[in-house]
């Protein structure tokens, strides 16, 4: 069997890298990511789960739009020393696989319609330029571009985004399938206990694989679905076993923080969030509301809920309690700031997830830590891409290359 070696780029705190290592069928030769607390939880994680030694060179603190300083090495103010790019791609004797996805913040509906210019100025529209710079370079065999659904209809310059990347990937000789609604799916599907739609782009070497697009569609049609678990997992499957916690409060004005109960546990980042006497008398409303069976709060009747507890009218639904029997809704890194959408089901702790909570419904191990702070940890789960659909995408990338790719 081929061990196929890959670099990781936009890389966060490593969801889809850990899948890829999970496989057991490739190997790290470097990554690229400029946000701090995102580079140590990588670190930290090949160092301590898969034995890497070197993790602290080969995890790129950096900005992947400064490109030769990334590929020759840097010494700078802001990110310290690094080698570049370069000097481990050549250690390795090359690669074969690039995998990351830029932010896609710039190319989601919802950043869309909060920004007043729909994010046209963005710059984050145009960091998958900086993808291809890295691929041309290197020249993998396949790349795995990940990224939001939203991409489909992103048009920042009034050209769709995807015509963008089509023709750059068309310019530097890589093909990505013809129908790209074709490269959308869900990682429920993938033993993920959590709806979320996500494009996952295979790009294939056409000046190596001239039949890229025959390959391509074997890939999509084929065996990539072959990895698709008939039965979901449910919210409660994933978080149930968890013990039971009730959130931080105050009786008014924040002035005193106390909690009812902290568990004892040896999983790390179970512990629950601040919320005032209002916002846990709302979220046990909601829960019992569910776990009654009467289902009494649609959209309607929660926005009526949000103007008598609040004192304001909201345009938006605030509250969601995540329905146990069922694959979560999409974690989103917004979780940092505001968990109301994500309620416990248990009406009896009255409280939004904790970050272990959310980092299982985003399939990572109990044994993945995070460093920095809560919300840190909420907003890199959030932007991550869950492990287990990575580890799913890799098993189906593999078999590809293993079928196609073997003899060159």
């Amino acid at each position: 069997m081929t061990k196929y070696k890959f670099i990781d780029l936009f890389a966060g705190c490593g969801g889809l890298e850990d899948g890829f290592l999970q496989t057991k069928k490739f190997t790290d030769v470097a990554a690229v990511e400029w946000l701090k607390p995102q580079v140590q939880t990588l670190i930290r994680r090949l160092e301590t789960k898969w034995g890497i030694k070197d993790a602290k060179e080969r995890v790129m603190h950096f900005d992947i739009q400064r490109e030769e300083e990334l590929f020759s090495g840097w010494n700078d103010p802001e990110f310290g020393q690094g080698k570049g790019l370069d000097t481990f791609v050549n250690n390795a004797g090359g690669i074969d696989v690039i995998i990351g996805g830029p932010p896609c913040q710039a190319y989601s509906v919802a950043g869309r319609v909060r920004d007043e210019n729909g994010m046209r100025d963005d710059y984050r529209n145009y960091l998958f330029e900086h993808y291809l710079s890295v691929v041309n370079r290197y020249r993998p065999k396949a790349f795995v571009f990940e990224n939001v659904p939203g991409i489909l209809s992103a048009a920042p310059d009034g050209t769709p985004i995807t015509d963008h990347i089509r023709k750059g990937f068309a310019e530097i000789g890589y093909e990505i399938i013809d129908d790209l609604r074709t490269a959308k799916v869900n990682a429920a599907d993938y033993s993920v206990p959590q709806n979320r739609e996500r494009m996952i782009i295979v790009g294939i070497d056409c000046r190596r694989y001239p039949n890229a697009q025959a390959i391509l569609k074997s890939f999509y049609k084929e065996i990539l679905p072959s990895y698709i678990e008939s039965d979901k997992k449910t919210v409660k499957e994933a978080i149930g076993d968890l013990p039971s916690c009730m959130p931080y409060f105050d009786e008014e004005h924040h002035k005193k923080h106390q909690s009812h109960s902290i568990p004892e546990t040896n999983v790390t980042w179970h512990k629950p969030r601040y919320h005032n006497l209002r916002d846990m008398d709302t979220f046990r409303m909601l829960a019992e509301d569910i776990e009654s069976g009467k289902r009494e709060f649609d959209s309607k009747r929660i926005s009526e809920l949000y103007e008598e507890k609040v004192g304001s009218k909201s345009p938006i639904h605030r509250y969601h309690v995540l329905e146990p029997d069922l694959p979560s809704t999409t974690i989103i890194a917004h979780l940092y700031k505001d968990g109301n959408r994500f309620i416990h089901y248990d009406s009896k702790q009255c409280r939004t997830i904790t970050v272990r909570e959310a980092a299982r419904l985003q399939s990572f191990d109990d044994d993945f830590d995070f460093v920095g702070s809560q919300g840190n940890a909420y907003q890199m789960i959030g932007n991550a891409v869950p492990p287990q659909l990575a580890k799913r995408v890799a098993l189906a990338l593999h078999q590809l290359m293993e079928q196609y790719m073997s003899d060159s």
